[in-house]
């Protein structure tokens, strides 16, 4: 309970700082400018910490934690980028295959990096079959993260398949 109170006070607080240097009041103009991206892990502290990273970036940034609240999101937004670990909860299941599948379907166009602690090979090729862009490994730093988002975006759709 302590650890959620923790993050909900870091999203107040990081809410506020953004309203405060100006961030939280662009005009719909500068907002379309910004790439939109999605983080869906189950660990609060990754969604809040790549969600602030990527906001001061220059990315318009959504998180989820569970696959309902991904699937929501994405029948109602466009991402440029989505960011996902295989493993929503402590369950066995990978439910991140099927968001990214889902994803994929949805926008063929759409980057997805997979960036989970539970990666084998298989895994990997499975998620590449399915539509992933990139797959990463945790532990990974943001700047890396960051890097390979970047190059994505900039790249043209065929040469996206990267792995690290």
């Amino acid at each position: 309970m302590a650890k959620q109170t923790r993050f909900a006070n870091l999203r107040l607080v990081s809410g506020r700082l953004k309203r405060m240097l100006g961030m939280g009041n662009e005009p719909a103009h500068e907002e379309t400018a910004m790439p939109r991206l999605l983080v869906v892990d189950d660990e609060e502290s990754i969604c809040f910490s790549m969600s602030e990273y990527f906001s001061l970036h220059g990315y318009r940034v959504d998180t989820a934690r569970e696959m309902d609240e991904a699937e929501k999101l994405l029948e109602s937004t466009e991402y440029k980028v989505i960011i996902l670990d295989l493993r929503l909860g402590t369950n066995e299941n990978t439910d991140g295959l099927s968001i990214l599948k889902m994803a994929h379907d949805r926008d063929p166009e759409t980057r997805i990096v997979v960036l989970t602690a539970y990666g084998s090979t298989e895994m990997e090729d499975e998620a590449k079959r399915s539509g992933a862009a990139a797959f990463l490994r945790k532990p990974k730093p943001l700047s890396q993260v960051a890097q390979v988002v970047q190059g994505l975006i900039e790249s043209p759709l065929k040469q996206s398949a990267k792995s690290a």
